[in-house]
């Protein structure tokens, strides 16, 4: 990116249109609440600022009101009090620009399984009133942008399901949006694709498109973003930049597995370690060291890692930590807690 100024920069890969740069704030909730006929508080008035560019985490356990926020600020739901801005432009007098501002990737897969990516592509450009030639011209630099180009005349139905995922990524922009709300984008996809994900959607924030992140994937929201909010019960109990949240966890777990058998019982300094096997190991990172300083002590010592995971589920951790102060650290475990499955109790 060096060499262009900022104004060039926020042109997404889709191309979208970019006047004379200036700060300006992407999404701004002011006292947003909603309380639901049969009495249940999702938002107790919240405040909430992602600024221009920003790539943003917004995390919360199952019913803590982040489908909710995002109902309302795509225009699904009508909230019960507050202020919502996007862009400048207010829900409640401009409901059309503020729908012309946002793409949406929504957690379930939601494809017309019987129509070709392309059509797929040029009927959602169309609900936006792209003329067909801008639709198609769009279409194709989405398509390429994700990678999906050649599968163009293929049904959906049969693509996997890591390319799913791209197409819905490349469909929520084809309408040049400013800002891209991403719920779950990476569920129910392997590592690998996930990772490959993870790229594709960096490249689409260092090209001036402002994203808010929500994951059950702590390495997820910490790989990607630079800002993270935290949503418990219909309230933010944390609001701060990544490193600072993540400062809370004393230390961390790590399952380690080995590409040749070593000798067990090997120690290294700094650093707790337990050997399960030969070939594996559990490692813990105090929160003074870093898990790079570890493998540069197992290269040192001629070990090769073949893979690594969390021990525990840090997000879970996260959240209680912050929500609940008193309670004792959570157990060692493996992940897998309901905290890592999609959110199916939508609040």
């Amino acid at each position: 990116m060096k060499g262009r100024d900022r104004s060039d920069k926020a042109t997404f890969l889709c191309g979208a249109r970019a006047a004379q740069w200036r700060p300006v704030d992407a999404l701004s909730l002011k006292g947003l609440a909603k309380v639901y006929p049969n009495g249940v508080e999702a938002l107790k008035g919240i405040d909430l600022t992602v600024r221009e560019g920003e790539f943003y985490a917004l995390l919360g356990p199952n019913g803590a009101g982040k489908t909710t926020a995002i109902g309302i600020i795509t225009t699904l739901v009508n909230k019960t009090a507050g202020k919502v801005h996007v862009y400048g432009h207010d829900l409640d007098t401009h409901p059309g620009a503020v729908k012309k501002c946002i793409g949406v990737t929504p957690q379930e897969v939601n494809l017309n399984m019987f129509e070709k990516l392309l059509p797929t592509m040029m009927h959602q450009a169309g609900y936006f009133g792209l003329t067909p030639r801008q639709a198609r011209r769009n279409a194709e630099k989405c398509l390429r942008a994700v990678r999906l180009w050649d599968e163009r005349n293929m049904l959906t139905r049969t693509l996997s399901g890591g390319m799913k995922r791209r197409l819905m990524i490349a469909r929520a922009m084809v309408h040049e949006p400013k800002l891209l709300i991403l719920d779950e984008p990476t569920a129910g996809v392997d590592i690998e694709i996930r990772r490959s994900m993870w790229d594709l959607l960096r490249e689409i924030n260092e090209r001036g498109v402002t994203i808010i992140l929500t994951t059950h994937y702590l390495e997820e929201a910490e790989h990607l973003c630079r800002r993270i909010a935290i949503l418990d019960r219909g309230e933010i109990v944390v609001e701060d930049r990544m490193e600072r949240v993540l400062r809370q966890l004393p230390e961390q777990h790590f399952v380690i597995s080995l590409q040749q058998a070593a000798k067990p019982g090997q120690k290294f300094a700094g650093f707790q370690v337990h050997w399960r096997s030969r070939y594996e190991m559990e490692v813990e990172v105090p929160a003074t060291r870093s898990l790079n300083e570890f493998f540069e002590l197992l290269n040192a010592a001629g070990i090769q890692v073949l893979s690594i995971r969390h021990k525990t589920n840090r997000l879970e951790e996260l959240f209680v930590r912050l929500t609940m102060p008193d309670l004792p650290k959570l157990p060692d475990r493996e992940p897998g807690s309901a905290l890592e499955q999609p959110d199916t109790a939508k609040v």
